[in-house]
Order: C-alpha cells, then structure tokens, then sequence
C-alpha cells in the first residue's frame, strides 16, 4: 500500500500535509510517518512543539486511521493542518456512522481509541460529508 500525497494547501502561508490511503492496515504506520514529517516541518516554521508533542500526535492520528479502517470500507484521507495553538488532525473516511464515545472501563480490551483522543485533544468533532464523515481533533501546541 502507496499512500497518495496530494501537495500542501495553495497558500504557502498555511502549514498543512494531506494523504489519501486506499485501505489495508499498512495505512496505521504510514499515517504515523506523515505524522513525523509534518512535525518535523513545523520546527522548520519556527514552531516549537512542547515534549511528548510527536507521540501524542502519532497516537491520535494513528487511532483515528485505525477506526476508519476497522468501521468504514474504502480508502480515507489524513490532513494536518497548523492551526492557531495547535495542529488540526482530520480523517475523513466513507463510513456512515458516527464514533461511538464508550463509558470509560479500565478493564474493557480495546475499544480506548476515541478515549485517549479525547483526553490528548482539546476538541474533538465529527462532521458528515456526501461520501461519508470527517473527524476532526485539535491537539494544543502547549
């Protein structure tokens, strides 16, 4: 599995990185190099991010390809984005339904994906689109 990188937003002023993946579970460890690659260019904008800033982008992103993957058939689609006080993560997906927020259960296995996004990020919304949803997470640049 290729990931198709579609270039940066046309104003160069925007900090962004958008990848398209056809499915298949090698898109998981792809989404976290895109990850590491963008952060990696916000310290080329002069950006500091804060210590443990990649891992925990790494991770959100990561569980937000791994639930498109497990709940929509068909490709999706990863974009960063540098936005005031943070990064904006968004996956958008084919899937119908919407995330399910589960009670927290400290002995339940699995299931701790939308958990964690929540607890890393400070908004977490999902929005419909024609051929699907999006999720989008803002993970603090603090």
């Amino acid at each position: 599995m290729t990931p198709a990188h579609r270039p940066d937003a046309a104003d160069a002023s925007v900090l962004s990185s958008v990848v398209e993946f056809r499915g298949g579970s090698a898109m998981i460890p792809a989404s976290r190099d895109v990850v590491h690659r963008f952060v990696e260019r916000l310290g080329a904008r002069g950006v500091e991010p804060p210590d443990g800033f990649l891992d925990a982008a790494r991770l959100v992103a990561g569980e937000l390809v791994t639930n498109a993957l497990r709940h929509a058939p068909g490709p999706c689609r990863l974009a960063l984005t540098l936005v005031d006080g943070g990064v904006e993560i968004a996956v958008s997906d084919t899937g119908e339904g919407y995330p399910t927020f589960l009670p927290r259960d400290p002995l339940r296995v699995g299931g701790h994906g939308l958990e964690i996004v929540t607890r890393l990020c400070d908004e977490v919304i999902t929005k419909p689109h024609a051929t699907g949803k999006t999720v989008y997470a803002r993970l603090p640049l603090r």
